[in-house]
């Protein structure tokens, strides 16, 4: 049995975690954390999951939640991430990253730390449709070739707080590879007044917010005379709950690396 600690327990995909955790016969919850002053620390964080006393309580000390623990998930903030991130990984614990708006350099330290023996799971989106999504867009948008026209548009709900969302920006790389393009150069985000005639060398990336959306990314390649579009829709955050779970399963018996859920799914 994988014994598990959640980062943000008291969170929307925190409580979801829990109960997703308490569901699976192969895993049992070992720690949760919370913020410092967070009204959940010291509550059971299966009852504030809805799933019954788990007897684990939430605490805001990491070294607390994980002294149990054999793999970590956190969904949290990039700040706290990469702060806790040295001590999970000093434990040798794996560990399971699904926050978003990572940087470049966070990435890079990521990267270091799996060098030097951690095992880290680290992607934007968890969903096994969106990750075929990934795949989908690597393949198609070569063969499709240059006469079409690449955009990117995503929605979420009025809460998130960064744009484009990362799925979206893992798309938009994606994407730019497939073509030879660069993404942080070649992307154009939104438009807005004389911008001039489209050109080829360049992704659109729209971001839309609204409502309790949980995530919407639609990728479309548009040509003379008809369009191709490639859809995925999340409409509940079961879906990245369950990828992250598969993910711990995978890290705990993978050699030491920096993988994503292509990895998890064997879709490389």
């Amino acid at each position: 049995m994988i014994r598990i600690a959640i980062v943000g327990a008291a969170g929307r995909m925190g409580r979801m975690l829990v109960g997703r955790v308490k569901a699976d016969p192969e895993l049992c919850l070992a720690g949760a954390t919370e913020t410092p002053g967070s009204d959940a620390v010291g509550l059971d964080a299966g009852t504030l999951a809805g799933v019954g006393d788990l007897g684990i309580v939430i605490v805001d000390c990491i070294e607390n939640a994980i002294a149990d623990a054999d793999a970590v998930i956190d969904f949290s903030a990039p700040g706290n991430t990469m702060a806790i991130a040295p001590v999970i990984c000093g434990k040798g614990l794996g560990l399971v990253i699904g926050t978003t708006g990572l940087s470049d350099a966070d990435r890079v330290r990521l990267a270091d730390l799996a060098d030097n023996g951690a095992r880290i799971m680290q992607a934007p989106n968890m969903s096994v449709g969106i990750n075929l999504l990934f795949s989908l867009c690597a393949k198609v948008a070569p063969l499709l070739g240059d006469e079409y026209d690449i955009e990117v548009v995503e929605m979420h709900h009025n809460r998130k707080m960064d744009a484009p969302s990362g799925t979206a920006e893992r798309l938009g790389q994606i994407l730019a590879e497939s073509v030879g393009l660069e993404y942080n150069s070649d992307t154009r985000h939104g438009r807005v007044g004389q911008v001039g005639a489209r050109t080829k060398r360049e992704i659109g990336m729209h971001a839309l917010r609204g409502g309790d959306v949980v995530g919407d990314h639609t990728v479309i390649f548009a040509a003379d005379g008809e369009r191709v579009e490639l859809v995925h829709k999340a409409s509940s955050r079961e879906t990245f709950a369950k990828g992250a779970l598969r993910a711990v399963k995978f890290l705990a018996s993978a050699p030491p690396g920096l993988y994503d859920m292509q990895d998890v799914l064997g879709l490389h």
